[in-house]
């Protein structure tokens, strides 16, 4: 059991600190054991050890060790993607030669495709442009999106890209880019995750899902019928099922072991990737669930953190919001805005912190109309991007869909047409 113990708790391991690594910013998770252990592991333990390479080294290894962590967390580069790769190519190299047999012409079949889909949408997030926006696309991205008044203001210019930011985008410090309806940069495609690739990256997280739960599952059941076929008392849950070797204690939990462990060994390439496949897809299939549940939510990871923030500003008071003037009347300043966007609806508030926690004065010019009222809650805010599930998705798979048609019926499908459009409106109200 020493054997397979080892490969569980390596698995387990990993799993959890890819966890922790990934989601122990989230604000979500403030306060909470996940958050200690991402401060504990990539905050006070290299603090620790910095102090003690100062003593030994004058800080030369910690300096080496530093820039190393920083290529490889904040640069851009295909190393993890290859790993993700070989991992799928070399866990499927040691499964095969043993399960393959075994299989039925059905599942040799959804087998194969169930193979081919994980490279295929890896692939297409990895090689797909995100979004970027440069001087060629700036018209249409920022035709994309209205901004809220809330989450994403007008007249804000990238320092980096010298370029007016359209709504819901964000510029990536390791992609050295800005990107439309920035999610986040995820290291396993060594790309960003953004309108253009966001339906290939679900896409690759659900097929990911799909192999994993797939292999694991027919990978236990031929295990088990190893096993059950030199000692057939033995079921995969026999305190479940109660059984009758369970019942009368010829199957006791500790022979059982010894037995499972038996099964795994006779094919220990087969049954480490079994147990991989199985230990890794609940990883796999939250972070399937937690995508899907942005996409319900008409939100992405960048825009969740800023609702975050809101709400611990809004549990320090201070943070008031109001009407916006005739929500489709209203009066926009080109300069700064798209006169046009094919988004089915418009702003229809405005949210603002005071750093005296009293009201804004009406010498502030803020747009809107009415009186400023108080917010405590995030519900009390209108998600101006959150068109209900059908439409969220139908945007997320089909970014560039028209939900609206431009003045005159005509709706502006790509780069001369946008630009045609803004023009032909900045040229009224000039």
């Amino acid at each position: 059991m020493g054997t397979i113990a080892i490969i569980a708790a390596v698995i387990l391991g990993i799993s959890f600190m890819t966890f922790v690594a990934f989601f122990g910013r989230l604000p979500a998770l403030r306060n909470t054991p996940i958050s200690f252990l991402h401060r504990l592991i990539w905050i006070h333990l290299p603090n620790g050890l910095l102090a003690v390479d100062r003593t030994l080294t004058n800080g030369r290894l910690t300096s080496s060790l530093t820039r190393l962590a920083r290529y490889l967390w904040y640069d851009q580069h295909p190393t993890i993607l290859i790993f993700f790769f070989l991992l799928l190519a070399i866990g499927e190299y040691l499964y095969l030669p043993v399960a393959w047999p075994q299989l039925s012409f059905t599942h040799k079949v959804l087998g194969t495709l169930a193979m081919l889909f994980p490279y295929l949408f890896l692939y297409l997030s990895a090689f797909t442009d995100p979004g970027t926006i440069k001087a060629e696309t700036h018209v249409r991205e920022m035709a994309r999106y209205p901004y809220d008044f809330s989450l994403f203001h007008p007249g804000t210019t990238c320092e980096t890209c010298r370029l007016l930011k359209p709504a819901r985008s964000k510029h990536c410090s390791i992609c050295k880019k800005c990107v439309g309806r920035m999610d986040h940069h995820c290291i396993f495609i060594n790309n960003c995750v953004g309108a253009n690739n966001q339906r290939w990256f679900i896409l690759l997280l659900l097929s990911t899902a799909i192999l994993t739960l797939y292999g694991g599952v027919l990978g236990l059941g031929i295990i088990r019928s190893k096993i059950q076929a030199r000692f057939p008392y033995w079921t995969l849950m026999p305190w479940w099922t109660s059984t009758q070797a369970w019942q009368d204690g010829t199957l006791d939990f500790h022979r059982w072991l010894v037995l499972w462990s038996w099964g795994l060994q006779s094919g220990v390439a087969m049954g480490s990737v079994t147990l991989l496949a199985l230990l890794t897809t609940p990883l796999v299939w939250g972070l399937l669930g937690y995508h899907l549940w942005l996409v319900y939510c008409g939100t992405t990871t960048n825009e969740t953190m800023k609702w975050q923030d809101w709400q611990a500003e809004m549990h320090e008071g201070g943070v008031y919001k109001r009407r916006m003037d005739s929500t489709q009347n209203r009066v926009k300043d080109l300069k700064v805005e798209p006169a046009w966007t094919r988004w089915p609806v418009e702003a229809e508030q405005i949210m603002v912190r005071t750093d005296d926690g009293k009201p804004p004065r009406s010498s502030h010019g803020l747009p809107g109309e009415g009186e400023w009222e108080a917010v405590w809650r995030l519900k009390d805010v209108e998600n101006l991007y959150d068109i209900g599930l059908w439409d969220n998705l139908v945007d997320v798979f089909l970014p560039y869909f028209m939900f609206k048609e431009a003045k005159g019926g005509r709706s502006p499908v790509d780069e001369r047409e946008f630009g045609r459009e803004r023009g032909r409106h900045t040229r009224r109200s000039s």
